[in-house]
């Protein structure tokens, strides 16, 4: 094997591109084969994702087009509607034919804070999201989802990516933090220091945008956010490398939810283009965990928690595959 695929021990294109998993397959035929959107292999593999796997499963188990109490949306982990709409995001619906418009309409109605347009864990008394809880992680998460699910040229994600530019941390527990609405609560999300996970979320909604949308905010936002992690070389205590921050992000899942890895900072960051040698340990961990069939296995799983679990903890996984895969062939491609 050659180029990118020479860091691989052995080449698993072909168990990704299996018809067991047509998310898997679609992903696989766009980012490592660089097949046309338009082709007639990723047409047919995006209209298997609503026949087979877990996507028909988690759209059966709607009640009046949304899943559990309609209050509980984010509360009702990982069962509620903002949950769902997460993980079929990450499984590769676009909503074309409007299979979630009503769930993703109740989330923009009743989540997302009108006055901010970040996203609250409850709803508002008023009408929208409760302004005081509003979060950064939920932000980026249903800001990425509904870029993913067709909404990126709506008017209320525009704002949502706005309040991402405007309030997302950076900062390392260093000079003044920032005061006020919304850092003056919430400690665990805000605290003394960047929330790893929330930066995480917030780039990885960044990341969706089209060109077209990636003005100089979002520009300023990306940089920001991108040295962040590389002062942190990813996983490591920035103000003593020789520490790792938490051991679980050693550890690779999917999906990962509110939670963040090593693996998925590393596609994040290659996906702005990132090849700095901060980033080189990651890459090296990541090289290190496929087994000899170029395959990588399910570390962490949220499986028993969700309406449909997605793979096998313990064993070879195809989503941990093709995001490993992915990183490498960007960080290696020229």
């Amino acid at each position: 094997m050659t180029g990118w695929k020479s860091v691989l021990k052995a080449d698993p294109i072909d168990w990704l591109l299996e018809p067991d998993n047509p998310s898997v397959r679609y992903f696989t035929l766009l980012d490592l084969m660089d097949e046309s959107p338009e082709s007639n292999n990723v047409k047919k593999a995006r209209r298997g994702i609503l026949s087979e796997g877990p996507v028909p499963v988690i759209l059966s188990g709607r009640v009046n087009g949304l899943w559990g109490d309609p209050d509980r949306y984010y509360l009702d982990k990982y069962c509620g509607t903002s949950w769902q709409l997460l993980i079929l995001a990450e499984l590769g619906i676009d909503n074309a034919n409007g299979e979630v418009k009503t769930a993703c309409e109740h989330i923009l109605q009743h989540a997302q804070d009108r006055e901010s347009h970040g996203f609250a864990v409850h709803r508002g008394g008023k009408g929208g999201g409760r302004h005081s809880e509003v979060i950064p992680c939920l932000t980026g998460n249903m800001t990425w989802a509904f870029i993913r699910l067709g909404y990126r040229d709506d008017a209320r994600i525009k704002k949502a990516v706005k309040w991402i530019t405007a309030y997302q941390r950076f900062d390392d527990n260093t000079g003044n933090p920032p005061s006020g609405w919304p850092y003056d609560r919430l400690e665990v999300c805000w605290g003394k220091h960047t929330c790893h996970m929330a930066a995480a979320k917030a780039l990885k909604a960044l990341s969706a945008l089209p060109p077209n949308q990636v003005n100089k905010d979002v520009k300023t936002t990306i940089k920001n956010g991108v040295e962040y992690f590389l002062k942190h070389r990813v996983f490591r205590k920035s103000h003593d490398l020789s520490k790792v921050s938490r051991p679980g992000w050693l550890k690779f899942g999917f999906p990962l939810m509110y939670q963040t890895d090593a693996l998925e900072i590393a596609d994040i960051l290659t996906s702005f283009g990132c090849r700095d040698e901060r980033l080189q340990e990651t890459i090296d961990l990541i090289i290190s965990k496929q087994d000899s069939l170029g395959r990588w296995k399910l570390e962490n799983t949220f499986n028993g928690k969700w309406i449909a679990d997605i793979e096998e903890k313990g064993k070879p996984g195809k989503w941990i595959t093709l995001r490993a895969l992915r990183t490498l062939k960007r960080y290696f491609s020229e």
